[in-house]
């Protein structure tokens, strides 16, 4: 079994996704999970866990209808102000949803990253959610990473999860070299903390596709680099896949992004550790339910 831990699904309304420009035509439309289900079927992924796109409390009610419509979206990741007085009540109401499974904010959209991770109602808000037994993905640049461990290392109620490897800048990684070394940093600062799990996803859209070249050799070797340190920090059983579609469409298609990372996983995990990564990790951090129809 396969599972993609991050896509995204939305009914574009431009006010409503600001970090989505004139520079993506493609995400400038109605995104939903029948656009990738032909796509997902060839790469042979079975099911998929939806990631909120906008930071609307509406946004976590829709990604949970569109779950009780289509049974391949086994969790739901949505959100949530954490220092909202009514997030209790909110995710009272939400875990009473069988495919509700974390919360993430886009925190890397933050004037101050900092400050909101030294924000006491923000921390009094993820212990909240980790009590209610769910998820947090953690969204940031690498640039922003360095003050993310100490945060989550007062927060191991639950798991916490990095997405896409903390977004290591490619399109810099060879011209500063300060880049990798930040970056690979972090990455094993954050490792060190067992609650911590890190998914291989959203590397595509760090290289330079504003150039419209696709994916280079370099860029695919550079991303096999992250990969194989990723593995070694954080070993392969807190390792999860994510395709991050539709976004990764601005660098490459599905199969294209899909085939990158089994290609990989093929030469550097073991049958067993494969498995546990397409998709026994994503059950276990989750907590998915997996049905035979998915």
């Amino acid at each position: 079994m396969k599972i993609d831990t991050h896509q995204h699904y939305w009914r574009y309304r431009p006010a409503e996704f600001p970090w989505i420009n004139d520079a993506m035509p493609d995400l400038q439309r109605d995104c939903m999970p029948v656009d990738c289900e032909d796509a997902m079927r060839v790469a042979g992924v079975d099911g998929v866990v939806a990631v909120q796109a906008r930071t609307l409390v509406d946004e976590t009610d829709f990604l949970l209808k569109v779950a009780d419509n289509h049974p391949e979206v086994l969790g739901v990741v949505g959100w949530a102000d954490l220092a909202a007085p009514d997030l209790e009540a909110h995710l009272e109401r939400w875990t009473a949803h069988p495919a509700m499974r974390g919360i993430r904010h886009i925190l890397q959209d933050e004037a101050d990253v900092n400050a909101w991770l030294n924000n006491p109602a923000n921390s009094k808000g993820l212990r909240a959610v980790q009590h209610a037994g769910l998820v947090y993905d953690v969204l940031v640049f690498d640039h922003q990473m360095p003050g993310v461990a100490s945060f989550c290392a007062k927060h191991d109620g639950h798991w916490l999860v990095l997405d896409h490897l903390g977004k290591p800048a490619i399109r810099d990684w060879i011209a500063n070299p300060e880049v990798p070394s930040r970056w690979l940093s972090s990455m094993r600062s954050l490792a060190t903390l067992p609650h911590v799990v890190c998914k291989l996803s959203g590397l595509v859209t760090e290289t330079d596709w504003k150039s419209g070249k696709g994916i280079s050799p370099t860029d695919s070797k550079i991303m096999w680099t992250c990969f194989d340190q990723a593995l070694e920090a954080f070993g392969p059983h807190r390792l999860m896949f994510g395709s991050d579609w539709p976004v990764c469409q601005l660098a490459a298609p599905y199969d294209v992004v899909q085939g990158l990372v089994q290609k990989w996983a093929k030469t550097r995990l073991t049958m067993a550790e494969q498995e546990a990564f397409w998709s026994g990790n994503a059950i276990r951090c989750y907590g998915l339910n997996v049905h035979s129809e998915a």
